[in-house]
């Protein structure tokens, strides 16, 4: 590893002084991007007891890293092994996903500019505050998940690793469960309807079932392969939805007349797709925070970060992985959400906006979707169960070898987590407020208010508020960018989740979602 010698610390030993201007650039630009130049600033506090195992007497990040290595140099299953590529490839398949075709729902109720801005801006928060995760993994490298860093930022309180660990795993599971609903629908989307079988719990359980099958992989390096070709299908899916958006002459349930009774009886509006630049009048608070919330949703997912980092073979690496992925992420959901959009308009709107092509375009569009549906929600089951895992199997050769033992436990897990996954997804059997509940929820913790917090206590270890103030303007504006990070996560967490619940019972109540555990068709 690079120099034991704080970023940003007021006093310097002998070494840094004889740095020149060009190291100092140099060494700026890795805080950014990562690489062979970034240094390390010193740990918040000492290694935690729960994951001792890997201190050696001294608790650098370069004694740590090496001990890690050594426990499990010639083992049959070592888990630091993935490159930046392959953490690419992990990260693109967690994010290119299923919710980029919200984007286009979300268009419709915020406005095409506002709806935009806010994508853009949500992208620069998640890619600021994963460099933030990144600068502390760096610091603490035997961190495995999100609950270590939990229990550490909030001053090695056991509470604090409890009250992350429940929010780990049902932030997991709802991910999962998002996973088994959307199955679901596409079974019922390309079958045809059978008034004999409960298809949506059949289909449920199959899914439920498949997903279990494709999790049972041990080490993100093997995963990371899968990943690779789940992002690949899901950029041919959003691109082929674009593309017969603006292909077919009018979008599904189009009607020619400008308003017309419905068959509940209530006044529809038809016409031409109408797309404004901004909300329509009559656009709730609601409805507008629900929209918020689901682009929100899509780029945060900072809670699967330090697992990935943590199977790297040089974590110095993963800004590289980190810068690619949310370029990409900036340029297909802005131009697949606004294109979609665009020929779909505010009356003809679905979420996810396959719903909103004819038959076959939909059919066509969705189906290459199919290996995201299946990998993205292995890929979190996988994150759950080695958390779990790690912790029954602390110090046992069941973690590296393998064992019945070990494999059964795995396996175990693995299912316990989707058919719960399977619970959720009949409990609260819609796509777009499920996106929303799982964002203020978790998202408020995982997504702004641990990295705020994060920052000002990596501050602090390297020397106070006399660092802020010896990087000046930048320094004060750090500190104000990360006390609006802190805000922002109360926001979710109180008006979001409040608009969320609303959101769901106005569903309910109008009668727009399906039931809990109903045997009606999901499809789209």
């Amino acid at each position: 590893m690079s120099r034991q010698a704080p970023l940003f610390s007021e006093e310097k030993s002998a070494e840094d002084a004889t740095y020149d201007e060009g190291v100092e650039s140099s060494t700026l630009f890795a805080s950014w991007f990562g690489g062979k130049g970034v240094t390390i600033g010193p740990r918040i506090g000492p290694v935690l007891a729960s994951i001792s195992d890997v201190s050696s007497g001294d608790e650098s990040s370069d004694a740590i890293l090496t001990k890690q290595r050594e426990i499990e140099d010639g083992k049959a299953i070592q888990y630091r092994t993935c490159s930046w590529q392959k953490t690419a490839a992990l990260l693109f398949s967690e994010y290119i996903c299923l919710a980029i075709m919200s984007f286009p729902w979300s268009y419709s109720i915020l406005g095409l500019v506002p709806g935009l801005i806010l994508t853009v801006f949500v992208a620069g928060i998640v890619l600021y505050t994963s460099l933030v995760l990144w600068e502390f993994c760096l610091r603490h490298p035997e961190v495995r998940d999100v609950c270590d860093i939990g229990q550490m930022l909030f001053w090695n309180k056991k509470w604090a690793w409890y009250a992350t660990a429940v929010m780990f795993i049902l932030n997991n599971t709802f991910i999962q469960a998002l996973h088994v609903l959307v199955g679901v629908r596409y079974l019922d989307t390309m079958t045809s309807p059978d008034v004999t079988a409960c298809r949506p719990i059949v289909f449920g359980i199959v899914v439920m079932l498949v997903c279990w099958l494709c999790s049972l992989p041990r080490t993100f390096n093997m995963l990371s392969k899968l990943g690779t070709a789940s992002a690949f299908f899901t950029f041919i899916s959003v691109l082929l939805a674009a593309i017969f958006a603006g292909v077919e002459k009018t979008p599904a349930g189009y009607d020619p007349r400008d308003s017309y009774a419905a068959a509940d009886g209530s006044t529809a509006v038809g016409g031409q797709p109408i797309v404004t630049a901004f909300p329509v009048a009559g656009t709730t608070f609601v409805a507008a925070l629900n929209a918020f919330l689901n682009i929100s949703y899509t780029f945060i997912g900072q809670i699967t970060l330090p697992s990935f980092i943590a199977e790297m073979k040089d974590p110095r690496d993963f800004p590289k992985a980190l810068w690619a992925c949310t370029i990409a992420e900036i340029i297909v959901f802005s131009c697949v959400g606004g294109v979609v959009y665009a020929y779909t308009g505010n009356q003809y709107m679905t979420a996810p906006a396959f719903g909103s092509l004819h038959e076959t375009y939909k059919k066509i569009a969705f189906s290459f979707m199919i290996p995201t549906i299946i990998f993205l929600g292995v890929l979190y089951a996988s994150v759950s169960a080695r958390f779990v895992f790690f912790r029954i199997f602390h110090n046992s050769r069941h973690k590296s070898e393998h064992t019945l033992v070990g494999w059964g436990t795995w396996a175990a897990i693995l299912l316990a987590t989707w058919i719960l996954a399977f619970i959720i997804a009949e409990v609260i059997p819609f796509f777009s407020y499920l996106l929303s509940l799982m964002s203020s929820l978790f998202d408020s913790f995982f997504g702004f208010i641990f990295w705020g917090v994060a920052y000002f206590r990596m501050r602090k270890a390297d020397g106070g508020i006399a660092v802020i103030k010896e990087r000046g303007v930048w320094g004060y504006f750090l500190a104000g960018l990360n006390i609006f990070i802190i805000l922002t996560g109360i926001f979710f967490l109180t008006l979001g989740t409040y608009a969320s619940v609303e959101g769901i019972i106005e569903a309910f109540e109008t009668g727009s979602v399906g039931q809990v555990f109903a045997c009606s068709s999901s499809g789209l």
